[in-house]
């Protein structure tokens, strides 16, 4: 059964990618439509609940259910996105959209961020509409559009809309489930926190002139340069919280990263996928990555606007991020005007029966595991749901062929692949979740 199962995931996701629903921001990008009429058509059967949304033309997102037979046992959904971000193809080794299977791997953007994960929680919610299954609390699946570019019109929109419909008590979605080796076996990371957005544009004004005398000018590019450099160079203090501790003895990481003094010099020595986590899970983080400026070559520039990634821990208020980032700016602040949007970190708790219950499935199909908690350092669309009152975690179940440092390199990178065992893990847990924590099957 679970060699059926891998093939139907591995198509399925073959087909996701090949759809090629392109999120860039704009509202006419996405055409998750594609998608959504894909699983739509895979899951009808099996007296299924399926409903579709639609909040702006071609960005649908697909909700399938089975009802629980007890109102009071707890509600499960699993969330999967369906749209991804853009792609570069000069970096990639194989067609991005070609969706080919080469030595047991599948290929594509998305593979990773998270159409595999999409795919065998479909795999696994239609196995158990066709087999019958009856459990006590209901169980969702929903292929959301839109979570690449803030979820406007995915989860964010059906929140705020169609509660009623999407909410359930415990979510499960990116990102996790990937086997780090410790001395005391297998460590597999919960995503139980996500780092907040602090997205900002800084406009730098200056003086217009002929470029032909460009001597002692207020040149607004020249200007930007200088505080595009003070950002990437920028380090706020670390937050060593207790998520990250318990990350750190889980597995099994060298006591210093647990203080201030030692701990950049101990990352730097880190592979570069874990280093970036290790950064990144400790700090406030600031990433120039938008300029867009001037409009002649003979032209002095008299405005530039820098985008910056501001992503925030837990606890932190958009007031501190402000602050850190007139800290970066310097004694150019008064040259640069800020607009920022502030949507907080969120977090859960895993003292948890659903929690417990990941515990114990887990530790079957990957024999001498434990979870350790862990900071998802993006966003995910888990923050709505847990605003909504719900208890959110970001999991799978990869292979020890996906190695960390690859899963942590190919999200939003070249050369996205997940190989065909992390699918059969995948689709196994999540019928064995929905066995432990909303069963029992009938006959």
């Amino acid at each position: 059964m679970t060699d059926d199962l891998t093939a139907e995931a591995t198509a399925l996701l073959q087909d996701l990618i090949r759809n090629a629903c392109v999120n860039d921001g704009r509202p006419e990008s996405g055409e998750e439509i594609r998608s959504a009429d894909l699983l739509t058509g895979y899951l009808t059967g099996g007296g299924l609940d399926i409903e579709s949304f639609e909040p702006q033309p071609g960005r649908r997102s697909v909700l399938a259910r089975i009802e629980g037979s007890d109102p009071t046992a707890p509600s499960l959904l699993l969330m999967g996105h369906t749209d991804v971000v853009p792609v570069n193809e000069d970096g990639w080794s194989r067609d991005p959209f070609g969706g080919d299977v080469v030595d047991g791997f599948v290929w594509g953007r998305g593979a990773v961020d998270m159409l595999n994960l999409t795919a065998t929680m479909a795999v696994a919610f239609r196995r158990l509409a066709d087999s019958g299954f009856r459990p006590k609390g209901t169980i969702s699946y929903l292929a959301v559009a839109d979570e690449e570019a803030r979820g406007i019109w995915g989860a964010d929109w059906l929140v705020d809309h169609e509660l009623d419909h999407v909410k359930a008590d415990y979510v499960i979605t990116e990102s996790g489930g990937f086997q780090v080796p410790t001395a005391a076996g297998p460590r597999l990371p919960v995503m139980v926190e996500e780092k907040g957005t602090y997205w900002s544009k800084l406009t730098v004004r200056g003086t217009p002139g002929h470029a032909s005398s460009p001597y002692r000018t207020d040149n607004a590019l020249v200007t930007a340069a200088e505080v595009v450099r003070r950002l990437a160079e920028f380090q706020a203090p670390p937050e060593l919280s207790g998520t990250w501790q318990r990350l750190v003895a889980g597995l099994g990481l060298p006591d210093v990263l647990l203080q201030e003094e030692g701990f950049r010099e101990t990352i730097d020595q880190l592979p570069l996928g874990l280093a970036r986590i290790a950064y990144s899970c400790t700090h406030t983080t600031f990433a120039p990555t938008v300029v867009h400026g001037g409009t002649k070559t003979n032209v002095i520039p008299d405005r530039v606007d820098i985008e910056v990634d501001i992503r925030t821990l837990p606890g932190q208020s958009g007031e501190y991020a402000r602050k850190l980032l007139l800290e970066a700016i310097g004694d150019l602040a008064d040259k640069v005007e800020i607009e920022s949007g502030d949507d907080p970190a969120s977090r859960s708790e895993i003292d948890t029966p659903l929690w417990d219950a990941l515990g114990r499935v887990t530790s079957r199909l990957c024999e001498g595991s434990a979870l350790v908690p862990w900071l998802m350092t993006g966003a995910t669309d888990n923050r709505f749901f847990r605003r909504a009152g719900s208890v959110g975690y970001g999991f799978g179940l990869f292979s020890k062929r996906l190695a960390f440092e690859d899963y942590a390199t190919m999200f939003h990178g070249n050369d996205e692949r997940v190989d065909q065992e992390s699918l059969a893990l995948s689709t196994d847990l999540w019928l064995a979740i929905a066995e432990e924590f909303v069963g029992p099957r009938s006959g």
